[in-house]
């Protein structure tokens, strides 16, 4: 009876000391992220203070020099370079999980995560340095001056293609395996089970899966920054130069002062803006229960 309740107590203060830990850590992190939001917004003010926050979006152009600050070209670029190439890399990520989950055989399966892997721990620079040597100059071919929309679109389709696959074979992985027991057991064929049962059920981690591509589209520098053009105006075609917010904050950051280096921490809030309405979306879509 004392080893009982001394193994009880033991248990009970791991379980405590466990707890105390992980919310630390959650503290941590959100302090972290608070932090982040403070800092942007004191370095931010003194623009916010001159110009006020909408010359950001008003003025004819962005020309620092001359006093004209319109992020809405840079905004427009960003959007359209994530949107593009989350609706190309979102329906590929998920069919090849399925592909590499259901049929093909485990001699594949196995080189073929590898490979995925592999393409996500590839530094962005190779990416851009990539992009500006083969797939700059086959755009060129097609219309020139070939550094442009099109190019980051798919250079960030590459990018973003590894964090869907392996998001949505982690979630077809966790679909019990009960599921697919019984829709064997009733006959249902293949395709049947996998898109009512399997799909259905790994929502939720398809959902941040999804979240996570886009996080990393909008915040994709390098890459981006050698392939697109860094022309700032807002793109008619698919074929026009482009420049996103991050690659402007690259750019011009070194040698801005003044108003001018406060308005590139004003692109950076607006780029948390933007990250945080897809993430209340994301979670208004799902009802909350994105993560499970």
């Amino acid at each position: 009876m004392t080893s009982l309740s001394s193994n009880t107590l033991s248990r009970w203060s791991t379980d405590e000391l466990l707890c105390w830990v992980l919310r630390g850590t959650a503290a941590i992190v959100g302090t972290i992220v608070l932090l982040i939001v403070v800092f942007l917004i004191l370095e931010a003010l003194p623009a916010l203070h001159h110009l006020g926050l909408l010359r950001f979006f008003t003025d004819p152009s962005w020309h620092p020099a001359e006093g004209l600050y319109n992020l809405t070209p840079m905004l427009w670029g960003t959007l359209f370079a994530m949107t593009g190439s989350v609706l190309i890399a979102t329906p590929l990520g998920i069919l090849s999980a399925i592909f590499c989950h259901y049929y093909a055989p485990l001699a594949l399966a196995r080189p073929y995560r590898r490979l995925i892997e592999l393409l996500a721990g590839i530094p962005s620079v190779v990416y851009g340095f990539w992009g500006l040597v083969v797939l700059v100059p086959l755009i060129a071919e097609i219309q020139p001056p070939g550094p442009s929309l099109l190019a980051g679109i798919l250079i960030l389709t590459i990018m973003i293609l590894p964090t869907i696959a392996l998001m949505a074979d982690a979630s077809f992985a966790n679909v019990p395996q009960q599921y697919l027991q019984g829709a064997a057991a009733l006959g249902i064929p293949r395709w049947a089970t996998i898109r009512n049962i399997v799909l259905p059920a790994a929502k939720s981690g398809l959902f941040t899966g999804v979240t996570l591509e886009i996080g990393r589209a909008i915040g994709e520098t390098m890459a981006i920054l050698m392939v697109s053009g860094n022309v700032v105006q807002t793109p008619s075609s698919l074929f026009d130069p482009i420049r996103t917010l991050t690659a402007n904050i690259a750019l011009e950051m070194a040698y801005a002062l003044g108003d001018h280096r406060a308005a590139l921490f004003v692109s950076g809030l607006v780029l948390m803006a933007v990250i945080i309405a897809l993430a209340v979306s994301a979670e208004w879509i799902t009802r909350g229960r994105m993560y499970g």
